[in-house]
């Protein structure tokens, strides 16, 4: 692939053509200014947005309430919205060179790593969630009560669902929570990031193709501040799914209080790894690096602290050097390249300023702290050792390519270690390396996070993901994610 490949030039032209709302099966022109779309490669404007507000969220609730109460929808077989979903993904799968591209252009994520891991990533979301509106099975239960009496649970969908998605991998999270919410019977309301939102509008063309209903899926894109907020507050939301930061997420868990709207957050962590002397060096460094270094240590569940046995320390740090000397920084059209650019320029500051923070407070930078010269948000892998737990680097969430190592000692029990681990206000994921599966399960029921990960990494669709603690409320993925998006309903029916 060259930089100038058609498949890119393609999705440059349809990313000017993606600006306005997708409301009721229409594109909808926004009133207020247009917002820019900004390579964060070249820091070149690609496109532009609609800018929306309370009106557009108001019209895309109206019409997602009004899809939910058809019978088009709401009386539409189970068996009907599996095919439906198996359409989507079977679309998306023809689109997926495009969506790639869009993604490259649009989040600065390498072509490669974009289409297998992004785009894969979300065809086999839409599939695994086709499965389950035939699977959303209740209960029978015995009832008490004297008579005949016959005691039943169904899972409900919620009604109009406000889908909230970040800029750090928009296009597979949007179709998880989107393929989710339509397995359960809901309609949605998706709002892009601002940062990163032109796959989102694709993928509302490829819901119309597919043949869901007018209204099934509305998009409204905005700053957070005007459209994400509107949905929010609006009252006609039932249910709400955000992915982003904690700080956003307890505002929207605030707003939510007085009307009681069910809630969803998937927030931030900090999430430790952890390796053993029996560890399998030849998988460990590489699982260590990717896990801080993949998407440039835009992840949710970045290993972002190491915990090291002294016993493999300086073989594996040397080994870890030599790993990230092998990694390639640049923007992701390139061919070879592995870590594309931060999301924006406030990111890029974001992360240097962490950077500054670790080696005023003591920290001793391994390698990186630093940026490649030229055009675009780039930083270059970073390791920081001797961390202590209270340093900055340690407890804040960094959302970059940076690594903070602590050691330990066979004189640590696994008591102590876990306690080094839970020394954090989050608890999204966990990695536990190590050859003695004793240690490893026990590790796993110790670790106060939400997901544990032991000899490798990776997201399984059939498992829940989400967190403990300030790393977010309920799950995505599995059962636990669709059901999500529906209530429990008990029903008795009595007879003579």
């Amino acid at each position: 692939m060259t930089e100038l490949s058609p498949v890119l030039d393609r999705a440059a032209v349809r990313i000017g053509q993606l600006s306005g709302h997708f409301i009721n099966g229409a594109w909808q022109r926004g009133n207020a200014a247009p917002i820019d779309v900004i390579d964060p490669a070249t820091e070149m404007v690609i496109g532009q947005i609609a800018s929306g507000g309370a009106t557009e969220v108001d019209a895309a609730v109206n019409a997602a309430r009004a899809a939910f109460e058809r019978p088009e929808w709401s009386a539409m077989p189970a068996a009907q919205r599996e095919r439906l979903l198996l359409r989507l993904a079977d679309i998306v799968e023809q689109h997926q060179d495009e969506i790639a591209a869009i993604e490259t252009l649009d989040n600065g994520m390498p072509y490669a790593i974009a289409r297998q891991m992004a785009v894969g990533s979300a065809i086999s979301s839409i599939r695994y969630n086709a499965g389950w509106p035939r699977r959303l099975n209740g209960e029978t239960t015995p009832v008490s009560v004297p008579g005949n009496w016959h005691g039943y649970t169904t899972h409900d969908p919620l009604g109009v669902a406000a889908l909230i998605v970040p800029w750090n991998a928009p296009f597979a999270i949007t179709c998880t929570k989107v393929s989710a919410a339509l397995a359960a019977g809901c309609t949605v309301v998706l709002k892009p990031a601002e940062l990163a939102p032109m796959s989102g509008l694709r993928l509302a063309e490829f819901v119309a193709e597919a043949g869901f209903p007018d209204g099934a899926v509305n998009v409204v894109t905005g700053l957070g501040a005007q459209a994400g907020a509107a949905l929010v507050a609006h009252p006609g939301v039932d249910k709400i799914s955000f992915t982003g930061s904690t700080a956003t997420g307890q505002s929207i868990l605030r707003e939510s209080a007085g009307s009681l709207k069910r809630v969803s957050l998937e927030l931030g962590g900090k999430s430790a790894s952890i390796v053993f002397a029996d560890a399998d060096l030849a998988k460990a460094i590489p699982g260590v690096a990717m896990g801080i270094f993949g998407n440039s240590g835009q992840v949710c569940a970045a290993g972002s602290r190491l915990f090291l046995h002294d016993a493999v320390y300086d073989q594996f740090l040397e080994g870890l050097a030599a790993f990230a000397a092998k990694l390639v920084v640049g923007p992701g059209t390139r061919d070879g390249v592995h870590l594309g650019p931060l999301i924006s320029a406030g990111q890029k500051s974001r992360v240097m300023g962490y950077v500054e923070a670790g080696k005023a407070e003591g920290a001793s930078l391994l390698f990186g702290g630093d940026a490649p010269a030229g055009a675009g948000y780039f930083v270059n892998p970073t390791v920081f050792v001797d961390a202590r737990p209270d340093m900055r680097i340690m407890r804040e969430e960094i959302f970059g390519p940076v690594l903070s190592v602590m050691r330990f000692s066979d004189t640590d029990s696994l008591d102590d270690l876990a306690r080094k681990a839970n020394d954090s206000i989050y608890g999204l994921s966990a990695y536990v390396w190590t050859q003695n599966l004793a240690a490893a399960q026990a590790m796993a029921k110790k670790l106060r996070s939400g997901s544990v990960k032991i000899n490798g990494s990776g997201m399984e669709f059939a498992l829940p993901f989400g967190g403990f603690r300030q790393s977010g409320l309920g799950r995505e993925n599995g059962r636990d994610g669709v059901e999500a998006f529906t209530e429990t309903k008990a029903v008795m029916v009595g007879w003579s």
